[in-house]
C-alpha cells in the first residue's frame, strides 16, 4: 500500500467555460500539452454511508494513471491523506478495510455509487520543467442507485509546486468564471441527497461536544495507532482518558448504569494503549544523557533499551489484538449510543467544573502535607480530570478558561515528573542488576523526584491565583 497526501482545490464551471493563460502566475512557465483521461470509479461505503459521514471516500477506479484502489482520508488545509493498491474485484483489499474498521465495525461495505469522468489533464510547469500542479477539467457522469446527475468542474492538485500557486492559479480561474465547488468531492455532491446536513453546532450542548470530539479522536487515530505510530497511540489514549473523565465528572447527564460499565471499557483501552506508549515515554527519559556518560555507561542503557523495546513490540501486537477485538467494536458502539443521544440543558458544567477543581485542591493540600506519593498521583490524577471539566466550557469561557487550562497542566506536569521519576526507579530496579551503573541512574531519578516536589508549591500558588480562578467563581 502507498500513501501519499494529496493537495487540491475544486471549483465548479458553466459549460461553456474555457482555461485561461495560466503563465507567468505562482512560478508557471509553461502549461503543457493536455492529456485525456477517461476514468470509471465505483465508491464502496456501508448502507448509511457511514465513510463519507466521517470524511472518508473509498474506491475501485480504472483508468488513468493511478488505476485500483484508493482511500481518502481527513488531513490539514487543502490537503488529504491518500491510501492505494493496485487491485481489481468488488472486494475491499483487507489493508484498506483494517484503516476504516473503527468506523464501518461489522458494517459490510459496498457500492453505492459510480461516477465516469472525462479528464482533461493539464501540466503546470516552471522554467525548470518541474510539474508545478496539475489542472484536471472534468466532465462528469454519476449514478446512485436511480439518481442520476452531470455536471463540469476542474480540479488543480499540487506536484512540486507550493500553496502559492494554488491561491494564483484560483484568483485567474474565479475571474474566468469559476466559482468554489459546491461539495467537498464528487461522490459527496453525488450522493448529496442521501448525506443529509450537519446538524447546527450553536445548539449543542458542551457536554455532548465535548463528549463527541474524544469519540472523533478515538476513531481519528484509530488508523496509525494499530500500526503502534507513537504520536497517534498517545492522541488515541488522551482521548480515551478525557472521555472517562467526563463521564465522571459530569455522571448526572449519562446514565448511571451505563456510565460506570463504559468507564471500565475505556480504561481497559487506556491501558491497551498504555502498554505501547509508556515504554516509549521510559526509555527517552532513562537514556536521557547516558549516551554521552561514557562508555562504562553503555552495557546498562543497552539493556535499559532491549528491555522498554520487548515491552513496546509486545504492547503492539496486544493494541493490533485489542483494536480487531468484538470488545473494542462494542466499545465504539456504545460511545456512540451514549454521546450521540440528547442531553439534559438544566444542569451547569461549569458549576460541576468548580467542584472537581475544589476537590482536586483539597486532596492535594492534604498529600502535600502528608507527603506520601500515593496521595500525591491520586492528586495528580484529580487535577487531570479538573483540567478537562475545564476544557469542556473553555469554548463558552474563553481567554480566561484557557488561562487556566494551562496552570492546571503546569501543575499537573510537575506532579507527573515527581511520579515520573518514581517509576522510573521502579523500572530500575526491577530490569537491573545490582550495579554501580544502575545505581548511579537509580540516583538521578532520586534527585529528579525531589527536584519536581521543590518546585510544585510554585505551580499551586500560579493555579489559584484570583485572575486565574476568578471567572470559574462567578460563571
Amino acid at each position: 500500500m502507498e500513501t501519499a497526501t494529496e493537495t487540491e482545490r475544486k471549483y465548479d464551471v458553466p459549460e461553456s467555460f474555457e482555461l485561461p493563460d495560466l503563465t507567468g502566475a505562482a512560478g508557471i512557465a509553461k502549461v503543457d500539452t493536455a492529456e485525456t483521461h477517461d476514468l470509471d470509479a465505483t465508491y464502496f461505503d456501508t448502507e448509511d454511508l457511514r465513510l463519507m459521514k466521517n470524511r472518508r471516500t473509498l474506491r475501485r477506479r480504472s483508468g488513468g494513471h493511478d488505476a485500483g484502489w484508493h482511500l481518502k482520508t481527513p488531513g490539514d488545509g487543502d490537503g488529504r491523506k491518500e491510501h492505494r493498491m493496485s487491485g481489481a474485484g468488488d472486494e475491499v483489499p483487507d489493508e484498506l478495510h483494517a484503516l476504516v474498521r473503527g468506523i464501518v465495525r461489522r458494517r459490510p461495505l459496498a457500492p453505492v455509487a459510480r461516477l465516469r469522468t472525462h479528464r482533461v489533464e493539464t501540466p503546470l510547469r516552471d522554467a525548470k520543467g518541474r510539474t508545478l500542479a496539475l489542472v484536471a477539467q472534468d466532465r462528469v457522469r454519476a449514478e446512485s442507485g436511480d439518481d442520476h446527475s452531470a455536471w463540469q468542474e476542474i480540479e488543480v492538485e499540487l506536484v512540486d509546486g507550493d500553496v502559492r500557486v494554488l491561491a494564483a492559479v484560483e484568483k485567474l480561474l474565479l475571474e474566468a468564471g469559476a466559482s468554489p465547488a459546491a461539495g467537498p468531492s464528487k461522490v459527496a455532491r453525488a450522493l448529496a441527497g442521501r448525506l443529509g446536513s450537519e446538524p447546527g453546532q450553536d445548539s449543542v450542548n458542551p457536554v455532548s461536544r465535548y463528549a463527541r470530539e474524544q469519540r472523533d479522536a478515538i476513531l481519528e487515530h484509530d488508523p496509525a495507532a494499530r500500526r503502534g505510530e507513537e504520536e497517534p497511540v498517545h492522541k488515541m489514549r488522551v482521548a480515551t482518558r478525557r472521555l472517562r473523565s467526563t463521564l465522571k465528572s459530569f455522571r448526572r447527564w449519562f446514565p448511571e448504569r451505563e456510565t460506570a460499565e463504559l468507564g471500565d471499557e475505556l480504561r481497559w483501552l487506556a491501558a491497551v494503549l498504555g502498554a505501547v506508549r509508556d515504554p516509549q515515554v521510559l526509555e527517552a527519559k532513562l537514556l536521557s544523557g547516558v549516551e554521552d556518560a561514557g562508555p562504562d555507561f553503555q552495557p546498562a542503557a543497552e539493556r535499559i533499551r532491549t528491555v522498554l523495546e520487548q515491552r513496546v513490540a509486545q504492547g503492539r501486537e496486544e493494541l493490533t489484538a485489542a483494536l480487531d477485538s468484538d470488545r473494542y467494536l462494542d466499545l465504539l458502539d456504545r460511545i456512540d449510543a451514549l454521546v450521540d443521544r440528547p442531553l439534559p440543558d438544566d444542569d451547569d458544567p461549569a458549576e460541576r467544573a468548580r467542584k472537581v477543581l475544589a476537590k482536586a485542591d483539597g486532596e492535594l493540600d492534604a498529600a502535600i502535607a502528608g507527603g506520601v506519593d500515593e496521595e500525591l498521583h491520586a492528586a495528580r490524577k484529580r487535577y487531570k480530570q479538573a483540567r478537562y471539566a475545564v476544557e469542556l466550557i473553555a469554548p463558552e469561557a474563553g481567554k480566561p478558561a484557557k488561562r487556566l487550562v494551562r496552570a492546571l497542566t503546569d501543575l499537573q506536569d510537575g506532579l507527573g515528573a515527581h511520579q515520573d521519576s518514581s517509576i522510573a526507579r521502579e523500572t530500575l530496579h526491577e530490569i537491573g542488576p545490582d550495579s554501580f551503573y544502575f545505581g548511579v541512574l537509580y540516583g538521578r531519578q532520586e534527585a529528579v523526584g525531589k527536584e519536581t516536589l521543590v518546585a510544585v508549591p510554585a505551580l499551586v500558588r500560579a493555579s489559584r491565583r484570583k485572575r486565574v480562578r476568578r471567572w470559574l467563581v462567578k460563571a
